[in-house]
């Protein structure tokens, strides 16, 4: 608690709008933006006429997000090689203590359903975030966004299906994803080509972020024999002073891979009827380098 009655109400509610910020634009440096915009006008705000503030504060952060996530779209800036969405950093487990309540939050903002949630209109991202992510009932959705109810569901409904047609198969359990990612990287930092086949589902994918920025394939690798290959090659050219610091990001087990301390690659799979489906290598400098507050 603070002195500033205020501060203390944005404080409490910060989790929240930070959430609905990173899933409406999978960037965390922009949805810190958009906070920290909801926070300056939340305080210049007639506040004794808010009677329910977390509405309130919800609202400004989506509408922020919505705005933010339009320029970006109409900017169509090039991106070198695959884009992923920045990593976030999240301890589910100490904020959603129910098992189903967590397994919801890690997809939502898993790296899969985030690259999907890039194809939608900002407005059918904002009420796929709410809906599926937080729970809104469609009525409020509808007074937070300024759109007729029906409109919402149509909306909700549309946004659904298309992330339901490409979101690919994966497990979310934490336990399981944990223990074959390091069986995982176990095999591939050895260079044990059969241990690695056995572990990768014949049609996986490997996706590299780069930006441009560092080595990473400019193009997504596809099939067992092509991702284990690029791996185990990759392994032997390890620089010295290598060292990797599990994390948890984007509600599932990652790798941080630290080069003389600094972060230089984040590794996360998906995995699916116990064989790694998916391999996000994030190697661009600008999306990394917050994950050890560096």
């Amino acid at each position: 608690m603070t002195a500033d009655p205020a501060t203390d109400v944005f404080e409490e509610h910060r989790p929240l709008l930070t959430g609905v910020a990173y899933r409406m634009l999978g960037r965390v440096a922009d949805a810190e933006d958009v906070v920290q915009e909801a926070w300056l006008r939340w305080y210049q705000a007639d506040r004794g006429e808010v009677r329910e503030p977390r509405a309130y504060l919800v609202r400004i952060t989506t509408r922020l997000a919505i705005d933010r996530l339009r320029q970006v779209q109409s900017r169509g800036e090039a991106y070198v090689g695959p884009w992923l969405p920045e990593p976030y950093l999240t301890e589910f487990a100490d904020t959603a203590p129910d098992s189903a309540d967590r397994a919801v939050l890690a997809d939502t903002v898993s790296l899969a359903v985030l690259v999907v949630l890039e194809s939608l209109s900002p407005l059918e991202r904002a009420v796929f975030v709410l809906r599926e992510a937080f729970g809104y009932p469609y009525a409020e959705i509808a007074t937070l966004l300024d759109r007729a109810e029906p409109a919402v569901r149509q909306l909700a409904g549309r946004a659904r299906r298309h992330v339901a047609e490409r979101r690919p198969r994966y497990e979310v359990d934490p336990a399981r994803r944990r223990d074959l990612t390091e069986r995982f990287l176990a095999a591939a930092a050895e260079g044990d080509l059969a241990g690695l086949m056995s572990l990768l589902a014949p049609d996986v994918r490997l996706v590299g972020d780069s930006g441009g920025k560092a080595k990473a394939p400019l193009r997504t690798l596809h099939t067992a024999d092509k991702v284990a290959r690029f791996l185990i090659g990759a392994a032997r050219k390890l620089p010295a002073g290598l060292s990797v610091q599990p994390l948890e990001v984007n509600g599932g087990p990652a790798a941080l891979v630290l080069v003389d301390d600094k972060p230089d690659s984040l590794f996360q799979v998906d995995i699916a009827e116990g064989r790694v489906t998916a391999v996000y290598v994030v190697r661009n400098p600008d999306k990394v380098r917050h994950l050890t507050g560096g």
